[in-house]
């Protein structure tokens, strides 16, 4: 019985000990990943980020957060800035020159209903991006 709980004691140590080592190695990673670029991502004062975790975007991080701020010093008024297209099946989201990509989606076309589908094609225009968001989000989620 003195074995057992030996051999008990050594396996639950070998576990706290790769349990912490882990913990350990993840945290380095992140803390690598946030020096090698240089800074954290900047979100204004005042303003909570508008992107859930776990959204479908293939660059979040290069997501530009808008704040009141924009959209009263005229970047975000009504004019279209953004259009929401769809590209071979997937919606991808322009720059007022339709040449620029600014936000790569994941998001199947085929997600959105027949009418919707249409629009897309053509593209549809948004003042801001967090009105781009807020429109995807009401059809994914």
């Amino acid at each position: 019985m003195k074995r057992y709980l030996i051999c008990l004691f050594i396996f639950i140590a070998v576990s706290i000990v790769c349990i912490m080592t882990g913990f350990s190695l993840a945290h380095d990673q992140r803390m690598e990943k946030l020096s090698s670029a240089g800074r954290e991502p900047s979100v204004p004062e005042g303003t909570e980020s508008s992107l859930p975790d776990g959204y479908p975007a293939a660059n979040q991080e290069q997501v530009a957060y808008e704040t009141e701020e924009t959209e009263e010093s005229g970047i975000g008024g009504k004019s279209e800035e953004y259009y929401l297209v769809c590209r071979n099946g997937f919606l991808l989201v322009f720059q007022k020159d339709r040449e620029t990509i600014c936000l790569y989606t994941h998001i199947p076309a085929s997600d959105f209903p027949e009418a919707e589908q249409e629009k897309l094609q053509s593209g549809i225009g948004f003042s801001s991006m967090l009105e781009v968001l807020h429109y995807l989000e009401s059809y994914t989620s």
